[in-house]
């Protein structure tokens, strides 16, 4: 299997509460989340949602969508959501929010490929796959920014 480490951040000029809220409530991204395509939730977990599971159904710029079951595995409101993903990616992914505002934002997605095609086409595209993924996670900091109404100072 391939494997990738990404690492995104941004920065909001908005409330942390606002920040953590959309965030915390994956089944909602679509409707700010370009390329988002389902959040589908299978199990609550418990009041925080360590538990939760959630089918995931994404699509950027290339001409395939993926889809990945997330099961949260850590929740500590309001800074740290950590989640094991299972399916066409295999990891785990980690939010992190920084007191603000502005609100500095880290995604850390550390996952595996499982599906035959891309790890065939992996050592040669890579860069284009890294790039697919940084286009996906700017429209999420810009769509998130959009849905409250706020500034995204900064992205990377």
């Amino acid at each position: 299997m391939a494997s990738y480490r990404f690492l995104t951040a941004w920065l909001l000029d908005a409330p942390p509460e606002a920040v953590w809220a959309a965030l915390h409530d994956p089944e909602r991204w679509p409707e700010w989340w370009p390329g988002v395509e389902l959040v589908e939730l299978l199990d609550a977990g418990d009041e925080n949602g360590v538990g939760s599971v959630f089918r995931n159904r994404w699509r950027s710029v290339l001409p395939y969508t993926v889809e990945f079951v997330a099961r949260t595995t850590r929740v500590e409101p309001p800074h740290l959501i950590e989640l094991a993903a299972t399916g066409e990616f295999e990891g785990e992914g980690r939010w992190r929010l920084f007191a603000g505002p502005p609100v500095a934002v880290t995604y850390e997605w550390n996952v595996r490929t499982t599906p035959r095609w891309m790890n065939a086409v992996a050592p040669v595209a890579r860069p284009v796959l890294a790039w697919n993924h940084d286009v996906l996670m700017r429209r999420g900091g810009e769509g998130l920014a959009r849905w409250l109404g706020a500034p995204l100072l900064a992205r990377s």
